[in-house]
């Protein structure tokens, strides 16, 4: 009995430790088409291999339905939405005019 759950216990910290790696399946993004701006692709695996877990923006920062937040650059520049980290403090500042084509692509 003390083996089956030694065995278990492995088992359990094992899956919890790879758990992150699927956060973000592979191929699986977000794409967003402002009006006047390039599309914006965000594949959550690039905040994850930088320690970001899904929680800390879900459901919080962002709904967890696809489409289910209206994000504007207005409200980013007031803190909301992508502004919550990419303030300059925690990320690069969104509003910086140099930053744009960190997330907006042609």
């Amino acid at each position: 009995m003390r083996k089956i759950f030694i065995v278990a216990v492995i088992v359990i910290i094992a899956l919890a430790l790879s758990l992150p790696a699927f956060a973000v399946p592979s191929g699986k993004a977000v794409v967003l088409e402002p009006k006047g701006a390039g599309k914006v692709v965000f594949d959550g695996k690039m905040h994850a291999d930088k320690g970001f877990k899904c929680a800390d923006c879900h459901p919080g920062v962002f709904m967890m339905k696809k489409g289910g937040d209206k994000i504007t650059m207005k409200d980013i520049r007031e803190g909301k939405f992508c502004g919550t980290c990419h303030n300059g403090t925690k990320a690069f500042n969104a509003k910086d005019a140099v930053s744009c084509t960190k997330c907006h692509k042609n």
